[in-house]
């Protein structure tokens, strides 16, 4: 395998039969089957577009798809082949849209048409052809290099993306854009000035979707406010919720209700606790353990039940907690319980048989919520005539004590 794409990987690139996150060879060889297909879904999608059609099956299944082959989410050669065949099931539905439409479709790339087959020896074969160095002797690290700084971006975007979208947020234009950088990628394009004018387009693009998932986790959730999380375990029955998913930990929250367990964040879904929407569930008792990196010594004290929500996972099989832990959305890892219709039950029993905290902890917090409307909402910033950077308190803030002692502690600079 080769695999280049976050900044773990050895010597420029994991040329190995595992990866530095665990990836395996045939893993990795599907991923890049899987993103050749989806080209190849973009063509039609993008032709299509332009002609004012849309499907929303195909735009909700590309970002997700893109999501999977993204650094520590999926790492199921099952889950893939499934991908695979899904795939090639939603080309062809982009492809009668466009055809509907009356869009132009002579002149296809190879993703458009391409067949990797089904079988692990016909997608082992085909890996090759999907590999992100294939054309490294005809076009040159220059030219790869670009080609693949404009699959990572896109793969990027796609996550923003399908957090937003799984939060009811998008847009036809986001999405027809999408499709039209990715079709741009089918054709394996070797312009020089041609591929920096579409990074910088998967930038504005990214930028965009960003400004979705704002708009997502505001609209569902509330403006983040100053908020004291606590870093230390209550005794009791519990749940662990990493990875980014902030509509998974909400569905999470309503389906413990009463059953006497405590949720906890882990690693980036920290800031979770400040949104008031999330906040104002009793049981969401604070966060639990630091960086996603630290998982495997973190899960393995852990004494409750663990569920990954869209990405950040290490190899479980490693430590004794493999037995306890789930995974959701893009998320897999073979032979761990899949969680597909947000239906936790199974997760929570799992929780209720196991010891839990046995008593609380010395009492620990670090303040969160320090977002743009609190910011906002505590300093007005003008720029006076003469140039001067001058700042004016709004006394009235509520949360200006909070404020004031995370300048003290120096968590707020």
């Amino acid at each position: 395998m080769f695999c280049a794409q976050c900044e773990q990987s050895n010597k420029g690139g994991c040329a190995v039969k595992i990866g530095s996150c665990g990836k395996s060879a045939d893993v990795a060889d599907m991923q890049d089957v899987l993103l050749r297909v989806m080209l190849g879904v973009s063509v039609y999608a993008s032709r299509a577009a332009a002609q004012g059609a849309c499907d929303a099956q195909v735009d909700a299944f590309t970002p997700y798809a893109w999501f999977t082959t993204l650094t520590n989410v999926n790492f199921d050669a099952d889950r893939f082949t499934q991908l695979i065949a899904q795939a090639l099931e939603i080309r062809a539905q982009a492809k009668a849209l466009a055809e509907a439409a009356g869009a132009d479709l002579s002149d296809l790339p190879e993703p458009a048409t391409w067949n990797p087959g089904m079988t692990p020896s016909e997608l082992a074969a085909a890996a090759p052809m999907a590999a992100i160095q294939r054309f490294m002797d005809r076009d040159g690290p220059s030219i790869v290099g670009l080609r693949n700084l404009v699959l990572y971006g896109l793969k990027g975007t796609a996550a923003y993306s399908e957090h937003a979208r799984v939060l009811g947020t998008e847009e036809a234009a986001v999405n027809a854009e999408f499709h039209r950088i990715a079709a741009f990628l089918a054709t394996d394009p070797t312009a020089l000035d041609a591929l920096l004018a579409e990074s910088l387009a998967v930038g504005a693009l990214n930028l965009k979707v960003m400004e979705l998932l704002d708009a997502a986790n505001t609209g569902r959730f509330g403006h983040p406010e100053p908020t004291q999380v606590r870093m230390s375990p209550k005794a009791g029955k519990c749940i662990l919720v990493s990875g980014h998913d902030m509509g998974d930990l909400e569905t999470i929250l309503r389906q413990t209700e009463g059953k006497g367990v405590n949720v906890y964040t882990h690693g980036e879904l920290l800031p979770a606790n400040a949104y008031p929407g999330l906040k104002k569930y009793p049981h969401l008792a604070g966060n639990y353990g630091g960086a996603w990196q630290d998982q495997q010594k973190e899960f393995d004290a852990f004494p409750g039940a663990i569920v990954m929500t869209s990405n950040c996972l290490i190899n479980p099989e490693i430590k004794g907690y493999a037995n306890r832990l789930f995974t959701a959305g893009p998320v897999g890892w073979n032979g761990i319980p899949h969680i597909a219709d947000h239906d936790f039950t199974p997760m929570i029993e799992c929780a209720l048989a196991q010891p839990g905290f046995a008593a609380d902890a010395p009492d620990e917090f670090v303040m969160a919520g320090f977002a743009r409307n609190t910011v906002m909402g505590v300093a007005e910033t003008l720029l006076a005539p003469g140039g001067q950077l001058l700042c004016r308190r709004t006394h009235q803030f509520p949360w200006q004590p909070l404020v004031r002692d995370a300048l003290h502690n120096g968590l707020l600079r």
